[in-house]
């Protein structure tokens, strides 16, 4: 659901960044005061984590489609809501600054539609209220299933209203939400059955992070904290490294949707302007294109890639393996490094 700059105006995307903006100062600030000393490095690890669990895309059975995690819930859950926010926004920036993967116009878009939903919306509307601290793992894959369905509703529903809102595609409303909704919610199933799988994981392990009492880890046994770091960091080099190589060739969920609306796999983007300033400077910045040592394809002056979420699988001939494997490692590790400094520093902060 990564949007590229071809489907966002200069008006809708600079709305769009000063809202983000505005939600990064605020959760800045909650998280300065509430956040747990103990889990700021737990941010670094769950960014890097996220980060290689969204290069992985899996397929939607029946649709010619794929989906890929958004993360947001899960980051809200395991981290509360404003740092799940900061943590969110790591990644996408990482992501779009080295990668070329999301426009940088449409970057103010892509951290709201995936921060402020799943974050401020369905974790504390939906998830808390079906499972409170402490319950048991039917409640947990209950709430996941239902706040990861919303979260991503109500992502792809802004995402519409941002393309259309925007006017410079010419996406017909009605014949994009028809579309963009029923996908999602295909793609959202899965992202909930993953986020009950992780949250159930640390629940078991060490339910402090979730908030239950530390006397009652204390009787339930379980990993230590660190030990609960080291097996998610595993899992996201793991992840990053070699099952990304196994990601499915078909087009996301946003490109789906767009092909199915205008019967291409291609929208042009201005070359002039806004668009053709920040193509430039991302083409510049970006060392690992679209995950791979080839040359970007998601977000010139002509974008192939019409969400420019690049797939790994898809990567240009001659890259193989090798530049998937640097890219989910690379791109980890730059997004536990930066996720983990903003909460070293907001928690120094309120400290001195």
């Amino acid at each position: 659901m990564h949007m590229a700059d071809a489907l966002v105006s200069p008006a809708v995307g600079g709305a769009m960044w000063a809202a983000t903006a505005g939600t990064i100062a605020y959760c800045a600030k909650k998280v300065r005061h509430d956040l747990d000393e103990r889990k700021v490095p737990l941010m670094g690890v769950l960014g890097a984590f996220v980060f290689a669990a969204q290069m992985i895309n899996f397929s939607i059975p029946g649709t010619g489609s794929s989906g890929h995690l958004g993360g947001g819930l899960l980051l809200a859950v395991l981290l509360g809501p404003h740092a799940a926010f900061l943590t969110i926004a790591s990644v996408l920036v990482v992501q779009a600054l080295f990668f070329a993967d999301g426009g940088l116009l449409a970057l103010g878009c892509n951290i709201f539609n995936l921060g402020m939903f799943p974050a401020f919306v369905a974790y504390p509307v939906i998830y808390r209220t079906i499972a409170p601290a402490g319950v048991g793992q039917g409640r947990i894959m209950a709430a996941s299933l239902a706040a990861a369905v919303a979260g991503l509703l109500l992502g792809a529903f802004a995402v519409v209203l941002e393309t259309v809102f925007s006017g410079i595609s010419a996406l017909p409303f009605s014949s994009f939400v028809l579309l963009m909704q029923p996908i999602h919610l295909a793609i959202g199933i899965v992202e909930g059955l993953v986020t009950a799988a992780v949250v159930g994981f640390v629940a078991k392990a060490n339910p402090e992070i979730i908030g239950v009492p530390a006397q009652v880890r204390a009787a339930a046994g379980g990993l230590g904290f660190r030990q609960v770091m080291a097996s998610l960091l595993a899992v996201a080099v793991i992840t990053g490294g070699a099952v990304s190589w196994f990601a499915s060739e078909n087009p996301d969920g946003l490109e789906w949707a767009i092909k199915g609306v205008t019967g291409r796999d291609e929208l042009e983007v201005p070359k002039d302007g806004v668009h053709g300033t920040l193509a430039t400077l991302q083409e510049k910045i970006a060392f690992l294109p679209d995950y791979s040592f080839g040359k970007p394809a998601g977000n010139g002056p002509v974008s192939p890639d019409v969400s420019a979420h690049a797939n790994p699988a898809t990567a240009p001939a001659g890259d193989g393996r090798l530049g998937t494997s640097v890219s989910g490692i690379v791109g980890g590790a730059l997004t536990l490094v930066m996720a983990f400094v903003i909460g070293f520093v907001l928690r120094r902060r309120t400290s001195s």
